[in-house]
């Protein structure tokens, strides 16, 4: 039986796809009428089955889930925000309403990709993954919830103001404390391979790279990698905070969040990771070279 991918097109769930799609497994992939002609293309050269629907929609969801036997899901608006999506609408209330129809369409095996709770640091979107969380877990489904560390293709670049190729990068908080850096690709092959761990059935996994290193440690990474000299700029966790408080918008707000865990330190301890799924993780290192290297 298929597998359902939930956000196809985003950076984690179009990997998602093609570790299925490479380990012949067959999947069908929910895309919104909006969808780039260029992502649906790829899905289906990869041999997805395209599922036309949309999680601020619940209506559309169950003939998605309809006939599968698990379902990945990655979405959220975060990164990719079209028209009425917001946290409240895609990362909560379109969650809990796909994990419902899952539960409904007889779906037995629940991935969800999750991040990692600061009980210290509460903003929209990490109140909207823990809901989804708790949900998940008393549903009934048998469930594998990821909880990630921070995407080095997201924090290590221009997106958030990390531009070591112009040279200058900004750091959230002093820039010493460690984070277990981790590559979407491999959140993506780790929410592949728990389809087939029985130990992540049930279970919270926390998942990050292969080796906790600081926003600095970063840094000098990419200047001995051949970057050159690269001027940091930091913004304090006071102003984060401050920052944090004063939003109004919950998307703000949240990146606001973000940003003050990010420079709270981040750092996992991977030997329960590991031992559900031994394979080596991209290092800050090899990221590195393949940027420089323009790969």
């Amino acid at each position: 039986m298929k597998t359902l991918v939930v956000g196809a097109t985003g950076l984690v769930g179009m990997e998602v796809c093609r570790q299925l799609h490479g380990a012949g497994r067959p999947f069908r992939a929910l895309v919104r009428s909006t969808a780039e002609a260029s992502k649906r293309a790829e899905l289906e050269r990869l041999g997805a089955e395209l599922a036309e629907a949309d999680l601020k929609a619940p209506a559309t969801l169950g003939s998605a889930c309809a006939g599968v036997r698990s379902v990945i899901s990655t979405a959220s608006s975060s990164f990719s925000r079209q028209e009425g999506d917001s946290i409240r609408t895609v990362d909560e209330q379109g969650q809990l309403a796909l994990v419902d129809a899952a539960r409904s369409a007889g779906v037995d095996h629940f991935v969800f990709i999750s991040f990692r709770d600061n009980p210290r640091i509460q903003y929209p979107l990490t109140a909207a993954k823990r809901t989804v969380e708790r949900h998940l877990k008393a549903c009934g489904m048998a469930y594998t919830i990821l909880q990630a560390s921070y995407f080095m293709e997201v924090w290590l670049s221009p997106m958030v103001g990390f531009d070591y190729a112009g040279g200058k990068v900004r750091i959230y908080g002093d820039g010493n404390r460690q984070i277990s850096w981790i590559s979407g690709k491999d959140v993506a092959r780790v929410a592949a391979a728990a389809l087939d761990q029985a130990g992540a059935r049930n279970a919270v996994v926390e998942v990050g790279g292969p080796q906790a290193l600081s926003p600095r440690e970063v840094v000098r990474i990419f200047e001995a990698a051949g970057a050159g000299e690269i001027t940091a700029e930091h913004v304090s966790e006071a102003d984060l905070m401050s920052q944090m408080n004063a939003a109004n918008d919950p998307l703000q707000k949240s990146f606001a969040g973000l940003m003050l865990q990010y420079a709270s330190g981040d750092s996992i301890d991977m030997t329960t990771a590991l031992k559900l799924f031994p394979f080596p993780m991209t290092s800050v290192r090899d990221f590195v070279s393949a940027q420089l290297a323009g790969a």
